[in-house]
Parts: C-alpha cells; structure tokens; sequence
C-alpha cells in the first residue's frame, strides 16, 4: 500500500492516514489484521484491493463466484462479439438524442449470426431507419452461448452505468405487410428475433 516514493502523511503517534471514504475500506482492514475474507460487497471491495494493490486479497477475490464470473466468463463471452464497446457507447448515445422531451426514450438492437442473417436482416435495419427509428446491429458473431447472454451483458453494462433501463421483444407489425416473408421468418415461427428493444426511463 505504501510502496510509493512519495511520503504518507501520519499523525502525532505515527499512524497512516488515508483519505479516503471507509465504507468498503473497512473489509480490507479486517483481512490485513486477521486475514478474514469479506463475504459482502465482493466487486467493490475488489476495486478497492486493487487500488491499494493488496496482490493476496486481490487473488483470493479473484476465486469467488462473483469475480470469476465477471474476469473470466463475461469477458471472454465477450470477446466473441466485435466492436462491444462501441456499439455499446453507440446505443447509449442514441438513447440520449432521442430522450429530449421524453420520459421514455427507445433503442431496437439487431444481434445477428451470420453473414446470411445480417443480410436479411439488412432490409429491415433499412426499413426503421427511413422511419427514424434508432437501431444498433451486433454481429455477425457466432456466440458460444444463448443470444440472450449478450443482451444479459448490454443490460449490465448499461446499468452499471446509472441507466434505468428494460430489454424486451420488438415486433412492428408494419414488417408483415412490407416483408411478409422476413416477418414469418423472424416474428412468427422462431424462438427468438434477432430484433429487440431497450427502454430508457429517463423520469
């Protein structure tokens, strides 16, 4: 913790004082004293161990659920889908211009599979951009996991950010009438649509 050049202030008696708000600090205290593992608040009292770059802490973290989960199987999981962050910073600021003087702002994202998907799917992209409706394509990615996971990540990511925000299914019933075969294809005999919806709540 100390291993900077720079000197620590201390008081009359020698102690180190850290300025620094205590609340997930106090975890960190409890294990250089008796090596207690905290049990509660893991992510954020992982931040705080790798900010104070207490490296045993920071392993033994490292093992619960909560961090591995995120380090090791999120992450990779997202590895498998190109240009995340951007399309993430993407939706989000599309959410934005369209939330001036609404309480509810909403974004349609496409996740796709593969270049034949992307492909069809394109006409429709095509179709709710002339009607001004804000659309974000992920993909063609072959995901190792459900579609759903990605859209689990999106809502996280978003989330951890301050957002309130839902995901739902998107279905324009203008598609049966203009692409009545893409509309059979996605909205009516699949599982899943390659179209959803995320709702900002803004108010």
């Amino acid at each position: 913790m100390f291993s900077s050049s720079a000197s620590a202030c201390k008081d009359a008696e020698g102690r180190f004082f850290i300025d620094h708000p205590g609340t997930f600090f106090h975890p960190i205290l409890d294990y250089l004293r008796s090596g207690q593992v905290p049990i509660q608040h893991i992510p954020k009292v992982y931040r705080e161990a790798q900010f104070y770059a207490i490296q045993p802490l920071v392993k033994l973290l490292e093992d619960m659920p909560q961090i591995f989960g995120e380090q090791v199987s999120r992450k990779q999981f997202l590895l498998q889908v190109p240009s995340y962050s951007e399309n993430l910073e993407l939706l989000l600021l599309l959410s934005r211009a369209e939330a001036v003087g609404r309480r509810t702002s909403e974004v349609v994202v496409c996740v796709v599979s593969s270049e034949e998907q992307a492909a069809q799917c394109a006409e429709l992209i095509y179709y709710l951009a002339s009607k001004k409706i804000p659309v974000v394509k992920f993909g063609p990615c072959k995901l190792g996991c459900d579609r759903k996971d990605l859209l689990r990540c999106l809502e996280i990511d978003i989330k951890a950010r301050g957002y309130q925000v839902s995901c739902g299914t998107y279905n324009d019933v203008s598609f049966k009438h203009l692409y009545p075969h893409l509309y059979q294809q996605y909205f009516c005999y699949q599982v899943e649509s390659p179209f959803c919806v995320f709702t900002f709540i803004w108010w």
